[in-house]
């Protein structure tokens, strides 16, 4: 008697309760995504806001992460079509020479986020051990090359794992806080109306954009989903991968915007007002001082789970923006190593590094319309994604969010030399 059929993804026999752990299993890459979203960039940015204008920005956070389900899902569905990264698929398209400027601004993009999260990191260790910042950015770099061992295809699942439970520690660490004082409804509210008070505002509402809607996270969805899937030439296993991938971003992306809402109104709760809690040692000094020594650790803790996570997140991601636009597969030790100078280069210097960390943000929105514009573009291509092309309405809401961001960042350009505000 012949054995009965397993399904391939879960080694279970076939069946409803079958089907239900073959869709779980299936969920991973978009946690790995969502781990940009919540990096110490955020942290900076959204404690600035909240501790400078109370509630003001929270309407900028919700339309970022609305923003970041639907890019995210896109990035996704391309790489489970076609089988190709979204660096790849740009590549193939554009000139040499082309290539070569688009890879620059995509490398420098990848080299300010990768400053957010090594500063990020080495300010938790001053927190938590005193530890000077250049250490501590030394320390966060070695720690992140033992996590890229686990990064390759026949342990994707082990890296996944590893990267979801940092993103458990970091959900622990900043929202304990906001359940131990929470504001108002009324405040909060009152957050969701869209409005601006002059340049500084400006600048922050760009680098919590830029913090929200990674650049580099775009280009590596469609790099996870690859790495973990493979190409199917099954249409109906292709189909099913799209549905699970809806659920991973939004399940993910839900989580990811929940954090970084939750630190702008931890801010703006218990921050707005005082003196030096724009920063992230001033906003954990204040923590502690309002809600006790426990609280202030547990923030530290989830400010280190995101420096260890994101940079480790973030060296994947130029490896994948490199080898698809050059076609160059750098030794992924060997890039941690380049991409760790300027970080600590910043440390050393003796700069702000909260100020620093916001600057990164800024200069990641200016990348934000060189991932998303070829992303709507080859989403809505019939003849690349066939019956998985983007859907009327979707094309019009990723044109919409292409022209908030340009919008957004001509603002920026045009106030700050202007001097308005």
């Amino acid at each position: 008697m012949a054995a009965p059929p397993v399904a391939p993804e879960t080694g279970e026999k076939p069946g409803r309760p079958a089907r239900r752990l073959a869709g779980v299993a299936l969920l991973g890459p978009a946690f790995v995504a969502a781990i940009a979203y919540v990096d110490p960039g955020n942290v900076a940015a959204n404690i600035t806001a909240g501790a400078r204008y109370g509630f003001l920005l929270v309407w900028v956070l919700v339309m970022a992460c609305a923003m970041a389900v639907v890019i995210q899902y896109q990035s996704a569905k391309l790489g489970i079509v076609t089988g190709k990264t979204l660096p790849s698929l740009i590549g193939s398209r554009l000139k040499r020479k082309h290539r070569l400027a688009f890879w620059a601004q995509a490398e420098i993009v990848a080299a300010a986020t990768d400053i957010a999260e090594v500063i990020g990191g080495a300010i938790a260790l001053h927190l938590l051990f005193d530890l000077p910042l250049l250490l501590g950015g030394v320390i966060v770099g070695v720690i992140s090359m033992g996590l890229l061992t686990f990064q390759s295809r026949n342990r994707q699942r082990t890296f996944e794992s590893i990267i979801a439970g940092l993103l458990l520690i970091i959900v622990v660490g900043f929202l304990a806080g906001l359940v131990v004082n929470p504001p108002s409804a009324g405040n909060v509210l009152g957050g969701l109306v869209p409005r601006l008070q002059g340049t500084d505002t400006v600048l922050l509402a760009t680098s919590m954009l830029g913090a929200t809607v990674m650049p580099h996270a775009i280009y590596l969805h469609s790099a996870l989903v690859v790495d973990r899937h493979g190409f199917s030439p099954s249409v109906a296993r292709r189909r099913r991968l799209v549905k699970a991938t809806r659920w991973d971003v939004l399940v993910a992306l839900v989580i990811a915007g929940a954090v970084n809402i939750a630190l702008l109104l931890l801010a703006a709760q218990n921050l707005q007002g005082k003196d030096g809690t724009d920063t992230i040692e001033g906003a954990q000094r204040a923590v502690g001082d309002a809600m006790g020594p426990v609280m202030a650790t547990v923030f530290a803790v989830g400010l280190l789970a995101s420096g260890l996570a994101s940079t480790s997140v973030g060296c994947y991601a130029g490896a994948s923006i490199m080898q698809g636009l050059l076609k160059i597969r750098v030794p992924m030790f060997v890039r941690r190593l380049v991409t760790l100078i300027p970080a600590l280069v910043v440390l050393g210097s003796g700069v702000d590094p909260t100020w620093a960390l916001v600057i990164s943000q800024v200069v990641l929105s200016f990348g934000i319309p060189f991932a998303i514009i070829p992303l709507g573009r080859l989403t809505r291509d019939r003849e690349i994604m066939g019956e998985f092309t983007d859907a009327a309405p979707l094309r019009v809401v990723a044109i919409a969010i292409s022209v908030v961001v340009v919008l957004l960042n001509i603002a920026l350009i045009f106030l700050t030399v202007t001097g308005i505000g």
